[in-house]
């Protein structure tokens, strides 16, 4: 009987790449490695006006405005709180206007994660009334499902519309 190889090493199985995995419920997502920036605990933003609902406001990071998106009510849920495990992930998005820093309030960081591109199964069809753009595919990582997300396409568009409102409030 042939059995498929166990060899992992990137020449037979492909380009490793790093995983940062955050839980936001009962759920695990992951993203890229090289697009977050750094992990903060959670503090207290300042709001701006008529802003949708999932941006909470901006943060004043060593000089730099960075929006905060908090991904749980992105995602649904109606009932959030801010514990001493929540952090707010800095990541770097390609925007309209060119790279930009934007904050994700998530519940906590699990950990890094090692994946190779043959083990990334594609998002699943969610019909025509949904949408699966911004995940990039999902893989099994010790019995539990991790939902890799694109961060270009999950954020890349508030980060594009909130660009010239914290422009313009910061001039």
């Amino acid at each position: 009987m042939n059995r498929p190889s166990t060899d992992l090493t990137p020449s037979a199985r492909g380009a490793v790449s790093q995983v940062l995995t955050f839980v936001i419920g009962d759920v695990t997502y992951g993203i890229d490695i090289p697009c977050v920036q750094e992990i903060r605990g959670w503090t207290a933003v300042t709001k701006l006006p008529q802003a949708p609902a999932d941006i909470l406001g901006v943060l004043n990071l060593r000089g730099a405005i960075v929006p905060v998106l908090d991904l749980r009510l992105k995602f649904g849920s109606n009932e959030v709180q801010y514990t001493p495990v929540t952090v707010i992930v800095v990541v770097s998005v390609m925007s309209a206007t060119g790279p930009r820093e934007f904050g994700m309030v998530v519940d906590g960081v699990s950990d890094v994660i090692d994946i190779v591109p043959q083990d990334v199964k594609p998002a699943p069809d969610l019909g025509s009334g949904a949408s699966a753009a911004c995940i990039r595919g999902l893989i099994t990582v010790a019995e539990r499902m991790v939902v890799l997300l694109d961060v270009n396409l999950l954020i890349g568009r508030e980060a594009s519309a909130t660009a010239t409102d914290t422009d313009i409030q910061a001039a």
